[in-house]
């Protein structure tokens, strides 16, 4: 397999959650609205004590999906809120997008792609479905990818560095030609501080654009 003549990077990473599929900052907002708590309260929870919260406890397999429900919404009083944690993490699993998906589908025919998620034990399977169609689609997608690294299952999660180091060294590829797609900064950061071609998805189709750049052929 190779990469088209003007390409700069000839392997690409993933983020999951937020890039190949809808972000759960939608359902976050969705959910706060029916609850009457303020937009991003979640967000912001979650950015406080980013490596030690609940949020990353259970990201890194520390403490089970009950345990987290009863740290996040301890967590939550302290900022005077009443949220669920359960109902929180019901919020994650987001649809599948169609251009990402297909962009994957091209991808995987001429340059190794692997994948990065932060996710957690819960829900089916690495992508966190609710149901077992969503779960059963999801999985197709996973099964394109050359490596999944799952910070549940490897104990550790992004923006550690090590994660990025591994999926490298499995996927048995050079950072410096290496492009990295996630839709938070925080987390591009550490991929950038390798040599990575770090993209933040805020518009997919965007995203793909410069992908497409990168790589040197089209993912239309």
């Amino acid at each position: 397999m190779s990469e088209g003549p003007s390409s700069t990077v000839d392997a690409v990473l993933f983020d999951f959650g937020g890039v190949i599929t809808e972000s759960p900052f939608e359902s976050f907002n969705r959910y706060e609205d029916r609850i009457g708590v303020p937009r991003d309260t979640i967000r912001q929870i979650n950015a406080t004590n980013p490596d030690t919260n609940a949020w990353a406890r259970l990201e890194r397999s520390e403490v089970s999906v009950d345990e987290f429900a009863v740290l996040f919404e301890a967590e939550a009083a302290d900022r005077g809120f009443e949220v669920s944690g359960s109902q929180v993490l019901a919020c994650l699993s987001g649809g599948l997008r169609p251009q990402m998906v297909r962009a994957l589908e091209i991808l995987v025919e001429r340059v190794p792609v692997g994948c990065i998620t932060n996710n957690v034990r819960s829900g089916h399977g690495a992508g966190m479905a609710r149901d077992a169609a969503t779960a059963a689609a999801v999985a197709d997608v996973m099964k394109l990818f050359g490596v999944v690294i799952e910070s549940s299952v490897v104990g550790l999660r992004k923006p550690d560095p090590r994660i990025y180091e591994l999926a490298c060294s499995e996927l048995g590829i050079d950072p410096v030609r290496t492009a990295y797609l996630d839709d938070l900064g925080i987390n591009c950061k550490p991929a950038a501080a390798m040599g990575m071609k770090a993209i933040k998805v805020t518009d997919p189709d965007a995203a793909l654009r410069e992908l497409s750049t990168l790589v040197g052929f089209d993912l239309r």
